[in-house]
This record gives C-alpha cells, sequence and structure tokens, in this order.
C-alpha cells in the first residue's frame, strides 16, 4: 500500500491534488475550500488542569521491571470533546488514565514522577481500526525529552494497532548529570508519516518529573521552594481550526506546516485562570504543529524565567517576553501580588505568522491566549531562588564532529540530502563520548525547531557567537532561523540502540525531514 508520503510526493509531481481531500474533518468529513473558524468568544471558560495519573497494582509484563517501579495502565481512545461552550463537541483521540475514565480525552492525563522512581506504562491502543477522517490509528509513544531505551523511546516505526498494547519502562536513572534539574516533559504519539495528523487531533500530554533539589513543596527548606502544589500550573498551546459544527478541520495535502485560526489551551479555546494575590509556577508547552509564538502579558509586567525544556538556568532571568517555538518549553514565575484583588491580565500571542515557513515578525494586534482572573491573598512560602544550579560540570574534549543540513529538496525536506529512512544509519556516537554537532539550516526562509532524542545538549555557538542568555539551558530543541548555523555539544549516556532526530514541524517530519543515529 502506498504510504502519505508516496501520496504527497506524487502529488507534487504530478500536480495530483485529488489524491487526498485538500481539507478533512476528525469525523471523516470534508471541504473543498479553506474556511476559517467561527467567531469563538475568548475567557468562555475555566483553563482545564489535566487529571494526574494514578498508580494501578503491578502486571505480568514480558518487560524487565526495575525494583521499585511503580504501574500504569494508558488507553488510547476516540471519543468526544469539547473545545469551546459555543461549540458542539469534536471527535478526537486521546489518551485517558484507566483509573480515570471519565476524564476529558485531551490533553492526556500527566504523568508526576520523581528521578529514582522507575515507572512502566501500559499503553493500550484501544482506538478504531475502520475510523473516519484524518490520523493513522497505529501508534508508538515517544517521551519526549526523555531518557529511556531505544524500544521504549517511540521509534517511528515501532508501532503497534488497535487491539493491541505495549509496555513502556521509564528508568528514571538517578545520577548526576544535566537531567537534575529537568522538570517538564511531554509524551505524544510519533507515528511515522502521520505524527503530524494523530497529535493534531489529540494524543499529547504532559510528563512532570521532580527530583531533590526541585522536590516540588515549597515549603521544603532542602529544595529551591518554587511555587508547588495548585500554584504549579502546565498548559500546553496549540492552534486549530474548527467547522461550525465543532469538528476539528486539517489539511492532508498541507506539507509545509499547517496552522490553525484559533488557540487552544490544555484543550480550551482562550480560557481563563483564577489565580490568587501570590507567586506562581508556569510550565509553557507549545504543542503546535508549525506555529511558533511570542508570550507577553497585557499589563507589560515581566516574567522570571527558570529554564528551558532541558532544565534550570543557572540564574533566573528577566524577560518582557519569550518566543516558543514547536515541541519547547519556558517555565517561570508570575507573581500576581501586586496586582489589586479583581484585575484581569492577559497573557498574548504578538507574533504574526501567515504559513508554515515560520514567523513573520510582530503583530499588528495582540491575540489573547490566557487570562488570569486575580482574587484574594493566599499565604506564599515560595521564594524566587537567586541561584537554580551549580555551572554547567567541564567535559572532555569533543572526539567527533557531525555536521546535518536542514533543507528543502526533492519535493520534500530532507536531512543531508536524504529522506528519512528507518534503516539508514546516519550516525553512530559512541557511548559517554562528547560530540559536537553542527547543525545548518539550508535556507530558503523555513524556520526548523530541532529535536533530538536520548540526549539534552547544550548550544554552544549560534552563527559563530556566543548564544542568548534564554538558551544557556540544557535542551532537547534547537530553533534554527533561516541561515542559522548552531554547534551544539552533546553526550549520550546510558543507553545503546536506535533513535532519531528531526524537524519539529510536525509537516517537515512527516514529509521526510528526520534521521535515525546508533549509539554504539
Amino acid at each position: 500500500m502506498p504510504t502519505r508520503r508516496d501520496l504527497l510526493r506524487a502529488g507534487l509531481l504530478l500536480g495530483g491534488a485529488a489524491l487526498l481531500p485538500r481539507w478533512a474533518r476528525a469525523d471523516g468529513g470534508s471541504q473543498s475550500d479553506v474556511l476559517p473558524s467561527p467567531f469563538l468568544r475568548p475567557f468562555a471558560a475555566e483553563l482545564p488542569i489535566p487529571p494526574i495519573v494514578r498508580e494501578v497494582p503491578g502486571f505480568g509484563t514480558s518487560r524487565i521491571v526495575p525494583p521499585g517501579a511503580v504501574f500504569h495502565d494508558i488507553r488510547m481512545r476516540e471519543g468526544q470533546h469539547r473545545f469551546h461552550p459555543d461549540l458542539p463537541p469534536a471527535t478526537v483521540w486521546g489518551y485517558v488514565d484507566a483509573t480515570q475514565p471519565g476524564a476529558p480525552l485531551t490533553p492526556g492525563p500527566t504523568f508526576v514522577s520523581r528521578l529514582g522512581r522507575p515507572r512502566v506504562v501500559r499503553f493500550r491502543n484501544e482506538l478504531p481500526a475502520n475510523h473516519r477522517g484524518f490520523g493513522v490509528p497505529n501508534m508508538t509513544i515517544h517521551r519526549h525529552g526523555g531518557d529511556q531505551l531505544s524500544e521504549d523511546d517511540g521509534f517511528p516505526a515501532d508501532f503497534f494497532h488497535p487491539g493491541e498494547f505495549r509496555d513502556y519502562v521509564y528508568p528514571e536513572i538517578d545520577a548526576p548529570g544535566p537531567r537534575q534539574t529537568q522538570g517538564t516533559l511531554w509524551y505524544h504519539d510519533h507515528l511515522l508519516d502521520f505524527t503530524s495528523q494523530n497529535v493534531y487531533k489529540g494524543l499529547a500530554g504532559f510528563y512532570v518529573r521532580f527530583q531533590d533539589s526541585d522536590p516540588g513543596d515549597e515549603n521544603d527548606p532542602r529544595g529551591l521552594r518554587l511555587p508547588s502544589g495548585p500554584f504549579d500550573v502546565a498548559f500546553v498551546i496549540q492552534d486549530r481550526v474548527f467547522q461550525s459544527n465543532g469538528e476539528l478541520v486539517y489539511d492532508q495535502n498541507n506539507h509545509d506546516g499547517f496552522l490553525g485560526d484559533t488557540f487552544v489551551l490544555n484543550g480550551a479555546v482562550q480560557p481563563f485562570l483564577r489565580v490568587q494575590r501570590r507567586k506562581y509556577r508556569f510550565r509553557v508547552l507549545n504543542g503546535s504543529n508549525a506555529r511558533f509564538y511570542e508570550l507577553f502579558l497585557s499589563n507589560g509586567q515581566p516574567f522570571t524565567q527558570i529554564g528551558t525544556e532541558g532544565g534550570f538556568f543557572e540564574f533566573p532571568l528577566t524577560r518582557r517576553s519569550m518566543v516558543i517555538a514547536p515541541a519547547e518549553r519556558v517555565e517561570f514565575i508570575l507573581d500576581f501580588s501586586s496586582a489589586p484583588q479583581g484585575a484581569q491580565i492577559v497573557l498574548e500571542n504578538r507574533l504574526e505568522q501567515r504559513d508554515g515557513r515560520g514567523p513573520d515578525g510582530p503583530a499588528a494586534f495582540p491575540t489573547p491566549l490566557l487570562r488570569f482572573d486575580v482574587g484574594g491573598s493566599a499565604p506564599d512560602p515560595s521564594v524566587i531562588p537567586g541561584r537554580l544550579r551549580p555551572p554547567f560540570p567541564e567535559l572532555p574534549p569533543p572526539t567527533q564532529r557531525r555536521r546535518f543540513e536542514f533543507a528543502r529538496s526533492h519535493g520534500g525536506w530532507v536531512v543531508n540530502e536524504q529522506f528519512f529512512d528507518a534503516n539508514r544509519i546516519s550516525a553512530q556516537p559512541r557511548l559517554d563520548d562528547v560530540e559536537i554537532w553542527t547543525l545548518k539550516n539550508g535556507g530558503g526562509g523555513w524556520f526548523h525547531p530541532i529535536h533530538i532524542h536520548l540526549s539534552l545538549f547544550e548550544i554552544l555557538r549560534r552563527n559563530g557567537a556566543p548564544p542568548a542568555p534564554e538558551e544557556r539551558a540544557m535542551k532537547d530543541t534547537v530553533v534554527l532561523n533561516p541561515n542559522d548555523e548552531v554547534d551544539l555539544r552533546i553526550q549520550f549516556q546510558d543507553f545503546r540502540g536506535r533513535y532519531v532526530f528531526h524537524c519539529h514541524n510536525l509537516e517537515h517530519e512527516d514529509l521526510a525531514m528526520m534521521a535515525r543515529f546508533d549509539t554504539v
């Protein structure tokens, strides 16, 4: 059977736009013209907070179970989700904790973990084999930013079908190293050629992790005492297109990067969040397929950014705005103690983007994403530490230098002039060796957020200059702006096997801007 990539290539070569419906709905319908979403009132619903995944009794598995492991049971299902009170429910796919079957489907439930406590997660594929609409119900789960065996990493070709399950082991190795401050991961589908459709349809969720320095308790004097409990809030920003009947719409022929016209946070269109007059910690994920955001606050208040997806900065960073690319995460603290009760402060996007090429610059008007409704005062034992972590340790000299160029070619997206081939090995780094990877944007005015599996990395240089302050933390995703060249220092550890790196503009990834590497 031809794959979607084969069909897209045929369409590009033959002008075969009729090979696939231009716009497909999640419920199986289609439309021939690009229609905007209906107008939806902002701030009509409260920001949903996904439930925390619960433990289940241990079950039999063919996997080697690490000592002290806890077990979870997650189902992938199709169902109905209401994104806005003025819209009928939409057909979505999502992750469901088997112990909480009535929870919303998307985003999925949040794993809350701790270094040193391994987890075994059974993912059951209960999606309909003969479904309607876009997406393909063969599943592989990637814990994005995680350190795990190749068979647990969500290699794009390692999928399982409806009616089957697969057990994933997350070791949570507690050892000195850069992961000691990494707190905000996420999990999502990673199916070869169809990641964009499956994630857009709802298959994504948070994986939050604590450790000794960041125990998740603002009253614990042994830790950093960052805001915790209900004052530690994670939300994912996504863009979607809706029909008037509430159904999601997706362009299956768009291989440049799909953009929605409506902003959704934790599954709700432009919601509000009630906050008290004290400090909050926010973990923000850009879960969009291709859209970049620049976050501002309507009252001009700055953000106190404490880290990125790879962990903490050495020192907190005060920022007026933050640009966040697909797959990136930012962690920051907002202090509402000086805001009067009854104040309304809006988190805004002020970055214009017209197509999948990337951001076009400042928008003429801000777009509201989330409104903070300030209530009364609350006790606040949390602090903003003067220092979040020690300096990065000295590493041995690099033993290998590699160069990868990301470009548009042959009617699709390539790495070093090659489409992804699951059987072709592009690099074989040795465990514990330090390497320098140079990532080059091949031009054309395109932006490419590049994600490397298995290991976090440190940005050494961007276009020959030291990185900006907001890039001086460990990362798992780096943005290549048009014509950029970025040098990374990376050290793969713990696991031998096959992994991938790719553009996280998901349409670029699916039309084959991805490469395999094997750690040896």
